[in-house]
């Protein structure tokens, strides 16, 4: 697939996504939902949501152009990026590599995906729901070091990676106003080579790939010691690059 000139939005479940509900469909190549945030608009092109997604709160009237993505799609473009065991799994960061790997965009902006949940108030657009990012997991134990891995993978094809400003997030993109997005450049991020190279190696020499993407049947068999080493070495790969207002090429 040819590499889209326009930005793909990807929107989350957290209260912040309204932000993005009447922004113009033009602006964008595709629209993607995680999850709950396909009734934010309904204009979305591809609906993301894992196999345990409860069918009674997925969308059922689709209109042509609209696309399901499950299991079947997301496992295998995450395996070209080394699987989901370093990818993280939570769907932020499984539509952020299936959408590097399907659509090729020039840029994915993050809205609602920032992954903190307050302790008053409604965490989520909908109300309440479960905080599955926190969840106790060994590929979630970094949430950081997950997005500047995304960060890094997504600019070494050219694609930046931006979120939505406003408030805390676990995300360590660099934050654009969405009334910017159309009218100013995204962001071109110069990562440092060697530091990818380096947490790129360690990934290989821990051979932690599952092509299944069923990570938890082999869990006794990871090292959380070895994982956090390598969550703490794309971390500082992701501090270390540099970024600038150049576009993405």
């Amino acid at each position: 697939m040819t590499k889209s000139t326009k930005p793909v939005l990807i929107l989350g479940s957290a209260p912040g996504v309204l932000a993005a509900r009447d922004l113009p469909k033009t602006l964008f190549s595709s629209i993607v939902a995680i999850n709950n945030a396909w009734s934010v608009r309904n204009d979305w092109d591809y609906h993301i949501s894992p196999e345990d997604f409860p069918a009674d709160r997925a969308p059922t009237d689709l209109t042509p152009g609209q696309t399901r993505i499950g299991a079947a799609e997301y496992v295998p473009a995450n395996n070209t990026y080394g699987g989901i065991v370093y990818a993280g799994a939570t769907m932020a960061f499984t539509a952020g590599y299936w959408v590097l790997a399907a659509l090729r965009p020039s840029a994915m902006i993050f809205v609602g995906c920032d992954m903190v949940y307050p302790t008053t108030g409604n965490p989520h657009f909908y109300g309440t729901g479960s905080a599955d990012p926190l969840r106790e997991d060994i590929t979630l134990r970094n949430l950081e070091a997950k997005s500047a891995r995304l960060m890094l993978h997504a600019s070494g094809q050219g694609c930046a990676c931006v979120r939505a400003p406003g408030g805390e997030s676990r995300l360590i993109f660099p934050p654009m106003e969405l009334k910017d997005i159309g009218q100013s450049a995204m962001p071109k991020l110069h990562a440092n080579p060697l530091a990818f190279d380096r947490a790129q190696g360690y990934e290989d020499t821990l051979g932690y790939f599952v092509e299944s993407g069923r990570y938890w049947d082999s869990a006794p068999s990871y090292s959380t010691e070895r994982l956090d080493e390598l969550d703490q070495l794309w971390f500082s790969a992701g501090n270390s690059a540099q970024a600038s207002d150049q576009p993405a090429t």
